[in-house]
């Protein structure tokens, strides 16, 4: 093998190897797969990556160049219709940031000087640095954090490889706490797309839950078709956000008092006797003590609270009970604000219930999936330590690995040595709270392996960078969607690589190979796997790549359906009184605790999404970059006015330790409340290979340097930072 000295040196800022306009690009590098003729346009079928939703899609190249994408009229997601991400998807392609070849740190980490590598050396170096670990301090000292559907086939190899620390920042850095309330109240979680009844829904009440910025495509779809048929909607916001501004009832709720307001909800409901009798009495368990325990949470007490006059709680409350069972409490997604999050989740549960919504048309509906088996595999190694996460079961309720669980066990060595970090697809500067801590548990480890489509900032800190093929340019795992809608979906190569990328397939198979583990890959390539999975279902390969998707029958999705009401909860009821909580120690109904104030004259820091950008992801894509630049900070008037600020100035924003952000507009408006101040999450990027965002915006992710940990499940509450305000000269 040549040495890594004799290779070209790279430094990450330089990764365009040639990337010059956008304009300039052959068709090789925009990925033409075949010699086409003038005005030939082909059809591709396949499903979306830019977030989670996976809508399906049709690529259309033109003249051998990747030219539009629209929706798949058959798909029960999208209806036919991408959101500004799915159109926006081409710039994943011609992204002028993209990685173009393995890279190997040369110097220290963090410093961004690479040397430009074979695929063959970089997966020699990895896996010498992985047995090596795995002699030195068994398998389980490896952790992959992965997100998304690509992830797949890495967890496959690293299960073969024997690890059981295998987490997605996506459970305690945002879902978690809301799967972990519905469990303990229905003994099910909400699903991924959530199963809402939106479409069916006569009022929905959405609690800092943004539909219309934070692009779920079906939701949102199925949000205008509920307005237009008259749907009432409740929001309870700090921040007027779009959905507010279709609402019978904005509540501009006090941040951190969330529970209060969702109790006060319930006490009027349950004293006015609105609630679902029937429901209550067939379906629910210790309904008496859950009504003694909020029997003083009055409308009169939470306006103290939350600032919100009680006849507007009492006339809001009602409006949901005249609806009811097609009122649609909704359960949001990114549910880790304060601390107390499982419980805020479990009191949106509980309304719901009292409401009677789940397995209600205009509630919740039960989902089905189609019945694709899976690949017959040998048994992984089992793990004699476990998972290293979650030790003595400190959180209780976790019933996904906790990320940061990993990052705490990396730092202290406990309960054992972490040593390997493999990442997938997910930055975890920006995704886990307190930078400092992720840069620590960084330092402590012997590898860090990053696989990524850009050079992001944690790929800044890794040892090895692989540059992963786009969504357009691989096959993925199937998609064997758990919806309303059953169908099972196919990720097929639309264009090819315009440089040495692989797909996830591919890198985790040849991993394996490199780790003595050829095994747990019998198949040839990954048509050959997914041919065999399909044919499985009584479908085949050749169906899919003409039509992208294929769709079951729906099953009963409503109790009036012919849907059986079974509660997999340990009452065999929809528990109002939690028996589990009080034993484990928690409190068995939700309690409003008053949150932490900041600094004097500081204001809450607020942060979420924006309808075309996802996470830190796509700020270099140039499609969604054109439409949305930077990010800007929402300051109240008032606030604006005392400080001399006006709408296009920029500020710097100094947290309660002390750091400071980059440069940021501002955006005075009457549209939040004065004790807080709201930023979209994923700007402010400081790696240098991100020529066209770095700098561009500030960055929230830096500014969250406290975070409170959710007692039942793990999961990191953020919304516990506070900034002040100084002006950029």
């Amino acid at each position: 093998m040549n040495t890594i000295s004799r290779r070209r040196f790279l430094k990450i800022s330089g990764l365009g190897l040639g990337a010059a306009s956008l304009a300039g690009l052959s068709p090789r590098r925009l990925g033409a797969t075949a010699a086409a003729s003038a005005g030939t346009v082909r059809a591709v079928p396949t499903y979306c990556d830019i977030c989670f939703w996976k809508c399906n899609a049709i690529a259309h190249v033109r003249d051998g160049r990747l030219w539009k994408i629209t929706g798949n009229p058959e798909d029960p997601l999208s209806r036919g219709r991408l959101c500004p991400r799915g159109t926006g998807g081409i710039g994943t392609v011609t992204d002028p940031d993209r990685l173009q070849s393995p890279l190997i740190r040369r110097k220290a980490r963090g410093g961004e000087e690479w040397v430009e590598v074979t695929w063959d050396e970089a997966f020699d170096y990895i896996a010498g640095k992985l047995q090596k670990i795995k002699v030195e301090h068994g398998p389980e000292a490896v952790a992959l954090f992965s997100h998304g559907i690509g992830g797949a086939f890495l967890k496959h190899t690293f299960k073969a490889y024997g690890t059981p620390n295998i987490a997605a920042p996506s459970f305690a850095q945002c879902r978690g706490p809301r799967d972990a309330g519905f469990l303990l109240t229905f003994g099910e979680d909400i699903g991924s797309p959530e199963r809402t009844d939106i479409r069916n829904a006569r009022c929905i009440v959405l609690i800092g839950s943004h539909l219309g910025e934070n692009m779920h495509n079906t939701q949102v779809q199925e949000f205008a078709e509920a307005l237009g048929k008259g749907a009432t909607v409740i929001v309870a916001d700090p921040r007027f956000s779009v959905a507010a501004s279709k609402a019978k009832y904005y509540l501009p709720v006090k941040p951190g008092s969330d529970i209060a307001l969702l109790l006060a909800w319930m006490n009027v409901i349950v004293t006015e006797e609105l609630y679902d009798q029937a429901f209550v009495e067939q379906h629910g368990f210790g309904f008496e003590n859950f009504k003694a325990e909020i029997v003083e949470r009055t409308p009169e007490w939470a306006y103290l609270e939350t600032g919100i006059p009680p006849e507007k709680i009492r006339e809001s409350a009602r409006e949901m009970a005249r609806h009811r069972p097609a009122t649609l409490v909704h359960p949001g997604r990114h549910a880790t604000w304060y601390g107390d999050d499982t419980q805020r989740s479990r009191a949106i549960a509980l309304l719901n219930a009292l409401l009677g919504s789940w397995g209600r048309k205009g509630g919740f509906y039960y989902p089905s999936s189609m019945d694709v088996p899976g690949y017959p595999y040998q048994p992984y190694p089992k793990s004699g330590r476990g998972k290293v996460d979650n030790p003595g079961k400190k959180y209780p309720f976790a019933h996904e690995t906790i990320s940061t669980g990993i990052r705490e066990a990396t730092i202290s060595g406990q309960p054992y040595p972490v040593k390997g970090w493999f990442v997938y697809a997910t930055n975890l500067i920006h995704a886990l709270p307190n930078e400092a801590e992720t840069l620590k548990a960084i330092q402590a480890l012997d590898l860090l392996v990053v696989v990524d489509v850009i050079p992001s900032e944690i790929a800044g800190w890794a040892d090895v960078v692989l540059p992963e093929a786009t969504y357009l340019e691989r096959y993925d795992e199937l998609n064997v969607e758990y919806f309303r809608d059953p169908f099972v979906a196919l990720r097929q190569p639309v264009v090819e690589p315009p440089g040495d990328q692989k797909p996830n397939w591919w890198i985790a198979r040849e991993l394996a190979f490199k780790l003595g583990l050829g095994e747990y890959y019998p198949w040839q390539d990954i048509e050959e796997y997914l041919d065999y999975r399909l044919a499985g279902a009584g479908l085949s390969l050749g169906t899919l790549k003409e039509k992208g998707l294929v769709k079951g029958t729906p099953a009963p999705a409503f109790f009036d359906e012919g849907v059986e009401a079974l509660w997999p909860t340990p009452s065999g009821k929809v528990e109002f009184y939690s028996l589990q909580l009080e034993r484990a120690g928690f409190d068995p109904v939700p309690r409003h605790q008053r949150q932490k104030e900041g600094p004097p004259g500081s204001f809450r820091l607020l942060y979420g999404r924006a309808p075309v950008h996802s996470f830190s992801r796509t700020q270099t894509n140039p499609i969604l970059r054109d439409a949305m630049p930077e990010n800007d900070v929402w300051l109240n008037a008032s606030v604006g006015a005392r400080l001399g600020l006006r709408s296009g100035d920029y500020v710097r924003l100094r947290n309660q330790d002390d750091v400071l952000s980059s440069p940021i507009k501002v955006r005075v408006t009457e549209a939040i409340r004065p004790d807080c101040v709201y930023m979209v999450h994923g700007f402010g990027h400081t790696a240098k290979g991100l020529r066209s965002a770095f700098g561009v915006g500030a960055s929230d992710a830096q500014l969250i340097t406290r975070y409170e940990t959710d007692p039942l499940m793990g999961g990191t509450g953020m919304n516990v930072n506070f900034v002040s305000i100084e002006r950029e000269n």
